[in-house]
């Protein structure tokens, strides 16, 4: 085992993900602070080693940056977080790295590498480890055993001679109070040159949170290679401590909890409430939640304590599709709640999935009439990307016409074809959705209140103003 302190350069990649002719307008409207590897440059120096990021969706083009990183840095290991559409980026990095410097060892984790696992060491020789779901224990006893007798630590990925092996899963999980906090603070020009989603929040600066690892259920579309069906959360104390941390260093305004599910635990949401109010930070907070979860009590708690938006994944207006990918598909109790939280003024968003397996004319239209018809603040539609850690991917191919090419996999682009419709019927429905939807008065109206609730988000309107004027033009088009 090494005694040395090892050092770590932890890269976000960040892929060229766009259909050629279209404009990716992701980055416009939200740059999210990579905190998995936040999480990870912390675990690591808690134990007495060295970390630093270099954040490649937050300042793109810059391979020039990474290797005078490298030379100044001189780190013992380059570590990767990946999704399946930032995959190619960090093996082209990765690529360039080796080339220059042969010694330097590679770790790839994140959902891509948990979803494909043996295949990405078998086909990309930049890869020297891969780390499959939680990683905080795997990543240090990579770096404490300087990459060797790796045989009994679960959850790596690693080569013995032309075999890959695999040391099977972890089979207990982390106390996520025990961890210390995030290195936001590791990141270049944080927070300023992150951005939470546009108009989904009322002052800047702000950032994403993970307060909750895993979920409980099992929807078609949802990847669950990392965490698995576990659920695990912070504590309401450490929750208050993290965000007090935030505010009082970076002067952090407002958080958005990047939770799959933030309210199932419905004790914790209350005393987290709670003590939120009693600490009286000048700081708001969005979350996500699944209607079932939440009760008008509840919701009530939630604005005292300074919730502004809650997000209610409804996937599809159609009962007979969304039975099929998700438990609980009632869409009358969904809006039931959606009326709950408007009462409780708060923002209600709705999340929607286009072009899912079963996905027809009708049950498009179906979706978009459910839609009009709900007082939701705020819309989002994704387009449906089977990834490899889902139930959908299995058996995917019967379903329908699936190209997978995973730099497109991104839930902006039509992977999958649903049988009955092709690309370009998507392609024209999906913006049709949004039209329909943007363009009524009073959606309108709403937006132009946001000049008093969200400036900030205004400003950043106002400064990328051509490029949401391309896209309403593409909009037009299809109006025609």
């Amino acid at each position: 085992m090494s005694r040395r302190p090892k050092k770590i350069l932890f890269i976000h990649p960040l892929g060229v993900n766009w259909t050629p002719g279209e404009r990716d307008m992701s980055r416009i409207a939200n740059i999210m602070p990579p905190i998995g590897l936040c999480s990870l440059a912390a675990w690591l120096e808690s134990h007495g080693h060295r970390a630093d990021i270099h954040d490649c969706y937050a300042f793109p083009g810059r391979d020039d940056k990474i290797e005078e990183s490298i030379r100044s840095y001189a780190p013992d290991f380059v570590g990767f977080s990946t999704t399946t559409s930032s995959f190619f980026d960090a093996v082209r990095i990765a690529s360039r790295i080796k080339d220059a410097y042969p010694q330097l060892r590679t770790i790839f984790g994140g959902v891509h590498v948990s979803g494909v696992r043996h295949q990405l060491l078998r086909d990309y020789p930049g890869i020297d480890y891969g780390v499959v779901g939680e990683g905080e224990e795997a990543l240090l006893a990579i770096c404490e055993r300087n990459g060797a007798d790796l045989e009994d630590v679960p959850g790596i990925l690693y080569r013995d001679g032309d075999a890959v092996v695999f040391t099977g899963l972890r089979k207990h999980s982390l106390d996520l109070d025990s961890l210390p906090f995030p290195a936001y603070g590791k990141l270049a020009g944080f927070p300023r040159a992150y951005t939470l989603p546009i108009f989904n929040y009322p002052k800047a600066p702000g950032t994403t949170v993970i307060s909750s690892r895993g979920c409980v259920y099992q929807c078609s579309y949802c990847d669950r290679s990392v965490f698995r069906r576990s659920f695990r959360y912070n504590s309401a104390g450490y929750m208050v401590e993290l965000l007090q941390h935030l505010h009082a260093s970076f002067g952090i305004r407002h958080v958005n909890f990047y939770d799959d599910v933030f309210t199932l635990n419905r004790n914790r949401v209350v005393e987290f409430c709670e003590r939120l109010a009693r600490a009286r930070l000048a700081l708001t907070f969005n979350c996500a939640a699944r209607a079932e979860h939440i009760d008008r009590d509840l919701l009530r708690l939630m604005k005292r304590s300074g919730c502004w938006m809650i997000s209610l994944g409804i996937e599809t207006g159609d009962p007979q599709l969304l039975a099929r990918h998700r438990a609980d598909a009632d869409l009358e109790m969904i809006r039931e709640r959606i009326q709950w939280i408007k009462q409780a003024s708060i923002r209600a968003k709705g999340l929607f999935i286009l072009g899912m397996p079963g996905e027809t004319e009708a049950t498009i239209e179906r979706s978009i009439d459910f839609v009009l018809g709900l007082p939701i603040s705020e819309f989002n539609l994704a387009k449906f990307t089977p990834f490899p850690g889902s139930p959908a991917y299995g058996d995917i191919h019967r379903h329908g016409q699936f190209d997978e090419q995973w730099e497109l996999m991104n839930c902006l682009n039509f992977v999958f074809i649903p049988q009955g419709l092709s690309r370009e019927r998507l392609e024209e429905r999906y913006r049709e959705f949004y039209r329909r939807y943007f363009q009524r008065l009073p959606v309108l109206l709403r937006y132009v209140a946001m000049l008093w609730y969200s400036p900030h988000s205004w400003l950043r309107f106002l400064l990328n103003l051509r490029d949401f004027l391309r896209l309403r033009r593409s909009y037009r088009k299809v109006a025609r």
